[in-house]
């Protein structure tokens, strides 16, 4: 589910030695051209003449340790090349299908992003929308209805507190269709149509916001990539670097309305050289993040999904984040 509220029944993964796949390392220059990149599981290291040492073998393997995680749902890329990703490290389970909940809100992001056009356009809160939060137990921006927000705003509410209100103001505004239902569903194909073009071959979305009717789901691996991709959206990457963001609107009776939204995102306050992208949790998701760090020049984009609490899906985002500028 989208909601952000603690989990009725969450069991503990079992923790496990992940894979490392260092695709994106730099690796030395011998006589016949680049060293071989390291196989999952396997260290490699060289002497001054290309050939590998048992000594120097063992040191990088033991440097090479992996992070210890609560969730074997990980994965983490290094995005230093722009559009170009480089794998750095998969968790066990990197590959598995599971539900996502409110990361479901950086594709909803980015199918509106694809209009720039639209960012000033206004948007009337109805009151459909607050229903709809209070009936599903979502997360929520407090629209009032009646409020105009401009598309830009809605970003931010979406984004921020996790709006499952700001979410669907914006699916019924942006699809296609003669009545809510329909633009809505409309909304939901545009989802899966972009993930299909960006190659996200483990993801399916059957909602705008992350409460599931049963097939919304994704993987650690697609939704590291889905968070880089979204980062080279300038408004996107604007948007989630704000630990709070206080917004304006003109309001049903006349009157100025003041909003104030704070990131659900703890990475923001607690890691150094954080850059946002989106948290999500339900009961049966989990606590789910999508995270992205830049350090010396460098930006890592990672994924947890179904960690066990909330405080340890931002440990684990901050151990993966050591463990990547490290290598």
């Amino acid at each position: 589910m989208g909601s952000h509220a603690r989990p009725n029944r969450i069991h503990r993964t079992g923790v496990r030695i992940a894979t490392v796949a260092l695709f994106g390392a730099a690796l030395p220059i011998t006589a016949g051209g680049l060293a071989q990149a390291a196989t999952p599981g396997t260290a490699h290291a060289v002497d001054e003449s290309g050939r590998q040492t048992d000594a120097a073998a063992a040191a990088v393997s033991q440097d090479q340790t992996t992070p210890k995680l609560h969730t074997d749902h990980a994965f983490l890329l290094d995005a230093r090349d722009g559009s170009q990703e480089r794998e750095l490290w998969a968790g066990a389970k990197a590959d598995e299908s599971v539900p996502m909940a409110s990361t479901t809100k950086i594709m909803t992001a980015l199918v509106i992003l694809k209009h720039p056009e639209w960012l000033n356009r206004q948007i009337t809160v109805k009151q459909e929308y607050r229903d709809y939060v209070q009936e599903n137990g979502s997360s929520t921006a407090d629209l009032q209805t009646g409020d105009k927000l401009t598309v830009e705003q809605l970003l931010y509410a979406m984004l921020l507190p996790s709006g499952g209100d700001a979410a669907m103001a914006l699916a019924d505004n942006y699809g296609v269709g003669d009545t809510q239902d329909a633009r809505i569903a409309d909304f939901v194909r545009q989802m899966n149509a972009e993930a299909q073009q960006l190659g996200l071959t483990g993801t399916h979305f059957d909602t705008f916001d992350g409460i599931s009717h049963g097939n919304n789901h994704s993987t650690a691996r697609d939704l590291a990539k889905l968070g880089q991709r979204a980062m080279l959206q300038p408004v996107f990457a604007d948007v989630v670097k704000n630990k709070q963001f206080k917004a304006e609107a003109p309001a049903a009776n006349g009157h100025t309305r003041y909003y104030t939204w704070t990131n659900t995102n703890e990475l923001l306050s607690s890691y150094d050289g954080a850059l946002g992208i989106k948290t999500g949790s339900g009961p049966e998701d989990g606590y789910c993040v999508v995270f992205a760090a830049q350090r010396d020049n460098r930006t890592l984009v990672g994924a947890i999904l179904k960690d066990d609490t909330d405080q340890h899906r931002f440990e684990d985002a901050a151990k993966m984040l050591d463990w990547g500028f490290a290598h």
